[in-house]
């Protein structure tokens, strides 16, 4: 099934991959975050109010990445050669 956690045991080149992804999509969590917390904490102090609005953009464009990124890890796990029953996986079955 796509998005399907299997690819933890799978080949070691999937593992691998998997492991990859996964940590980036944590480093894009903790990102998020920060820049949400500091950014709110900012929003108490007139002077950086314009500076917490970035964090918060910048906060909502990772939390966008996310997504994203399951995306882009699905392809390249079906690039690698477990792409034989995509189509299946795909429609849900």
């Amino acid at each position: 099934m796509l998005f399907s956690r299997d690819h933890r045991s799978g080949t070691t080149e999937q593992r691998r991959l998997y492991a990859a992804f996964e940590i980036a999509y944590t480093a894009i969590d903790f990102t998020a975050a920060l820049c949400f917390v500091v950014g709110s904490v900012m929003f108490f102090f007139e002077d950086w109010q314009t500076t917490g609005t970035w964090l918060f953009l910048i906060g909502s464009i990772c939390f966008a990445l996310k997504p994203t990124l399951r995306l882009v890890r699905e392809l390249k796990l079906a690039a690698i050669g477990d792409d034989k029953d995509l189509a299946q996986r795909f429609k849900g079955d």
